[in-house]
């Protein structure tokens, strides 16, 4: 008998050496230069306008309408009370004897005098307390109360004042002061809201009053021009930016 041969092995590939990646270089990001634009100040009583430096990518910004109106439809549900209730067949008051037997009588068959088919029954898809808020992330929001902002200045609804003060809180007051900056439709925000101009402005058709902490996007795009004072450009413009 010839002895067996034994198989030949292959010879042993080198492994593959993977091509060398490049050192992923550190993206530095350099501190932009913020462009800054200039606002009117109007001045309360004979004094000549100014003008206040204020950024550029808040009172600037490019009108973005989707994000508006998904910020808009947001609040605007988030506002909605969910309080409405019916009651289902199962919560209305009786009904848990059958009021006459399955066969025989000739009417139709019932099992309950508190069916939706019957006066004084459930309702058929009972509504139910729910909350109808939707989520927005704060960039976003912050995002669009800089395009309402920005579309505010170049629409020239923007109105600023160096202040906004009335001894009293008498309407009339509010109504002279307005009349004299020729304003009518207007939401009058200030950094801190005082009582008499609170007291002196709720009587007035078609006017508000609310400072920087109560800003809302629904009542800067309701009102046909918006009056802010210079402390309150300031601190929309620390908040935005």
């Amino acid at each position: 008998q010839k002895p067996k041969q034994k198989p030949k092995q292959k010879p042993k590939q080198k492994p593959k050496q993977k091509p060398k990646q490049k050192p992923k270089q550190k993206l530095i990001q350099k501190n932009k230069k913020v462009k800054n634009m200039d606002l009117k100040i109007q001045k309360s009583g004979k004094k000549q306008a100014s003008k206040i430096s204020v950024a550029d990518n808040v009172f600037a910004a490019e009108f973005n309408e989707p994000l508006i109106h998904q910020v808009l439809v947001s609040y605007m549900a988030g506002s909605r009370s969910g309080t409405k209730a019916h009651k289902s067949r199962s919560e209305v008051r009786g009904g848990g004897r059958k009021p006459w037997r399955q066969k025989g009588t000739g009417r139709a068959r019932a099992g309950t005098i508190r069916s939706p088919l019957w006066r004084g029954g459930g309702v058929t898809f009972a509504a139910k307390p729910r909350d109808y808020s939707k989520k927005i992330n704060k960039k976003m929001y912050k995002g669009a109360m800089r395009s309402i902002f920005s579309e505010l200045v170049r629409q020239e609804r923007f109105v600023c004042i160096d202040e906004f003060n009335v001894d009293d809180s008498k309407t009339k007051s509010v109504k002279d002061k307005l009349s004299k900056l020729g304003l009518k439709e207007v939401l009058i925000i200030t950094e801190a809201l005082t009582e008499n101009l609170y007291l002196g402005a709720r009587n007035i058709p078609k006017v508000d009053v609310m400072d920087t902490n109560e800003i809302d996007p629904y009542s800067l795009i309701g009102f046909e021009k918006v009056l802010i004072t210079q402390a309150a450009v300031e601190k929309v413009e620390e908040w935005l930016s």
